[in-house]
């Protein structure tokens, strides 16, 4: 075992979180060590990003706040640093920004990886040492305690921020093995739960011809929500946007149904559906008067067989469609999980209440968010404000 020297900051997890708590540590001329289990940073960042990276979404700070599980404790993060301030943040790293139609907020380039390079070299230009491969295994007295390639290594730091992630994709770093290690420090924990994951439906072989189609301009109705968006028929059933944002209360309830033409009320439908169809067949009939596509005329003769006869019965089932979720996907799988450390076991600074000039942030904390900007947004707040604090304490005790 190698003695520690002795560093001002020490940060462990270099995803979003981290990043910017080791970026704001180093803006107050502290000397920081950033510290990653994995050979590189921000892994989930550039994966998040491979489809366009959504930084955050435009829209008021009240509308914003209510998307996330936990906002009276996000509240005054959000407010340091939210949805607005994550678009100049970026700017400043030399990505400029647009938003889109739906109000989300992406880098002109649609990459991570542009602006995870410029946000290194910022860091580097500021002096902040990286180890990579080193996983912390805990604390021995005041020094945390690492596995690394060159064996067993100590840091003692005057403040650590533990930015460690969540427990889902698991390949990218996101293990929530170190739940384990602060459980045996006493840190008061919540169970982990996915979030924003995929739903399982068993299929009969008349859907596998739909396998991968979307469902556009559809409502979900779960018993605590209802959102208009889209999702996607998977072969294990359904995912996307729409589904991850009712993911929370749908792995609660385990009730879906599904409005399938929610810019049309039930009369209208039952009105469209009694006109004569001479000999038109049913589901030509449904494309024609309601405009179904074959993805929802597909998913109507899948969840209910066989259908009302009756213009007025049919049109509530087409408003209202019992879909047979199984049970969420594999947490792993998840985009985001819920629980972590609880807010019980931190003060507002978001230091351990067991453990003087540790703090946390990121996905570790027990929150959560959809997608579309939210996940990405929070972290960066958790992370500022726990940079910050970790810099007032350090100042506070010399």
């Amino acid at each position: 075992m190698t003695s520690g020297l002795r560093h001002h900051a020490l940060v462990i997890g270099a995803g979003p979180a981290g990043l910017m708590a080791a970026d704001r540590l180093s803006a107050f001329g502290i000397r920081v060590t950033l510290v990653d289990a994995m050979p590189s940073v921000g892994r989930k960042f550039l994966m998040a990003g491979k489809s366009g990276l959504n930084l955050t979404k435009s829209e008021p700070a009240d509308v914003f706040g209510a998307a996330f599980s936990t906002p009276d404790h996000l509240a005054p993060m959000l407010v340091e640093f939210g949805a607005g301030d994550v678009g100049r943040w970026a700017q400043q790293l030399g990505c400029s920004t647009f938003v889109g139609s739906s109000g989300r907020v992406f880098p002109d380039v649609m990459k991570a990886s542009p602006l995870l390079r410029s946000w290194m070299h910022r860091l580097n230009e500021a002096g902040v040492t990286l180890n990579t491969r080193w996983r912390w295994t805990g604390w021995d007295g005041t020094a945390a305690m690492f596995d690394t390639p060159q064996g067993v290594q100590s840091i003692t730091a005057d403040a650590t921020v533990l930015a460690l992630g969540g427990s889902s994709w698991s390949r990218l770093g996101s293990d929530g093995k170190w739940a384990t290690t602060l459980a045996d420090h006493n840190v008061e924990l919540a169970a982990f739960g996915p979030v924003n994951m995929g739903f399982g439906v068993e299929w009969s072989d008349h859907m596998h011809a739909h396998f991968g189609s979307p469902l556009k301009s559809i409502r979900l109705i779960t018993p605590n929500t209802t959102i208009k968006g889209e999702c996607v028929i998977s072969n294990r059933g359904l995912e996307g946007s729409a589904i991850y944002a009712v993911s929370r209360d749908l792995r609660d309830s385990g009730s879906l149904a599904m409005d399938l033409i929610p810019d049309v009320t039930i009369d209208q439908a039952a009105e469209r559906l009694a006109k004569p169809r001479g000999k038109t067949s049913l589901s030509n009939h449904l494309r024609k008067a309601l405009r179904l596509d074959d993805a929802k005329r597909a998913l109507l003769n899948e969840c209910t067989r066989p259908l009302p006869q009756d213009p007025m019965e049919l049109a509530k089932t087409i408003k209202s469609l019992p879909i047979p979720i199984t049970g969420p996907h594999p947490i792993d799988e998840a985009i985001s999980t819920s629980g972590g450390v609880a807010w019980s076991a931190l003060d507002e600074q978001l230091m351990l209440n067991v453990r003087d000039g540790v703090f946390c942030a990121g996905e570790m904390l027990d929150w959560d968010a959809p997608t579309g900007g939210y996940l990405i947004t929070g972290c960066l707040s958790t992370g500022r404000w726990a940079g910050d604090a970790a810099a007032a304490w350090i100042r506070a005790n010399p």
